[in-house]
């Protein structure tokens, strides 16, 4: 059934549109996500519409100076460069309702978690590429193996103090001064790093973070002794095999090939409930450090969300959420789902940019083990 527009809606709707006249790539999803964000902003000014159409509409940063140009040209008037079609009158904006009877897309390959966030989801493939972060991620994933929390062992050294006896110690020191003890030797439990747990947001509103953060995840995967990583849009995907492979471009073909929801909607929290749902999957996250990185612009229902966050925290040392919508220091979390959890996660921090996450995590390691 064709419904007019709202007159308030169709100066948002027809940016999208004026975008894609112009080459750049914009998906339907992202066009309701980018509206979705107006209704969560308010907005109280035309700068929240800017930063909701960035952060939604994802821009490649080599069009970010032509996206700006026609955001201004849209929204401010601005006169636009030569060449650029009249766009179409809001007399002539239509929008298709859903009757219900939209067909649902369904995977023809069963992801390794054997279940899906959504029932409707919108699946496609990437080609990852290395970014030229290199230098960063060599320092990080130096630095990785020692800046992590740590916990106590199992396993025991020997030790000036402790309070267990090391018997085979104070017998061979025994056996050397003829039998008499002089001193007992102690063992102590060993510290270890702390497992810890990345959960990757690759929907289309995180599109401009999605290829760098799957090469910091290859980095962490290679660099710290316990790590696993998962991908969730609509669907919720474990990526952590393909990323063991020693070189970086095999390694994000392969992941890429698994994940096949790229650039689709965002269903958090019932990606974090399926991802509860297998106990081997949430096993990793117990006495884990968790890193969400997502922009935490939730389009399930919030409390699946809350309901998830809730569980993970039990299980988790500490959960730390990286948006990069936080690279404005005045940022608050607008959304509800995010202002509902956000007494239950260690921090809510900048994750706008692959130098800022590393900063972020090397930071953890003031954690005390337990």
């Amino acid at each position: 059934m064709i419904a007019p527009l709202p007159p308030a809606a169709r100066l948002f709707v027809s940016f999208p549109a004026l975008l894609r006249q112009h080459g750049l790539a914009v998906a339907p999803e992202q066009t309701v996500s980018f509206l979705s964000a107006i209704e969560l902003l308010g907005p109280r000014s035309l700068d929240h519409v800017r930063k909701a159409a960035v952060a939604t509409l994802a821009p490649h940063p080599e069009q970010r100076e032509r996206f700006d140009a026609l955001f201004d040209a849209h929204f401010l008037g601005a006169i636009a460069e030569p060449g650029d079609e009249d766009f179409a009158s809001d007399d002539e904006m239509s929008v298709q309702e859903d009757s219900g009877s939209r067909e649902i897309l369904q995977g023809e390959e069963i992801n390794e978690t054997g279940q899906a966030a959504t029932g409707a989801e919108a699946l496609s493939m990437r080609l990852l590429k290395p970014l030229d972060e290199n230098e960063t991620l060599r320092r990080f994933g130096r630095a990785l193996p020692e800046a992590l929390p740590r916990r106590r062992g199992y396993r025991q050294r020997g030790a000036r103090r402790g309070a267990t006896v090391d018997l085979a110690r104070s017998l061979r020191a025994a056996i050397r001064h003829d039998g008499e003890v002089m001193s007992l030797k102690k063992l102590r439990r060993v510290a270890r790093p702390r497992p810890i747990l990345l959960l990757i947001d690759v929907s289309g509103s995180m599109k401009q973070r999605s290829d760098a953060n799957l090469v910091l995840a290859h980095t962490i995967v290679q660099s710290a002794p316990f790590a696993e990583v998962f991908t969730f849009g609509t669907r919720l995907t474990r990526v952590t095999k393909a990323l063991r492979r020693k070189r970086r471009e095999q390694a994000l073909a392969e992941a890429a090939g698994l994940v096949a929801d790229w650039d689709g909607g965002t269903r958090i929290g019932d990606a974090l409930q399926a991802f509860l749902a297998v106990p081997r999957f949430a096993s990793y996250a117990r006495g884990a450090v968790v890193i969400v990185l997502s922009d935490g612009l939730e389009r399930g229902d919030p409390a699946a969300l809350v309901t998830a966050v809730a569980r993970l925290s039990q299980r988790a040392h500490r959960i730390d959420w990286l948006t990069p919508l936080a690279a404005d220091p005045a940022y608050r979390p607008e959304t509800e789902a995010l202002r509902l959890i956000a007494p239950r996660l260690a921090s809510l921090g900048n994750g706008a940019s692959t130098a800022r996450i590393c900063r972020h995590i090397l930071s953890l390691g003031g954690s005390q083990a337990a």
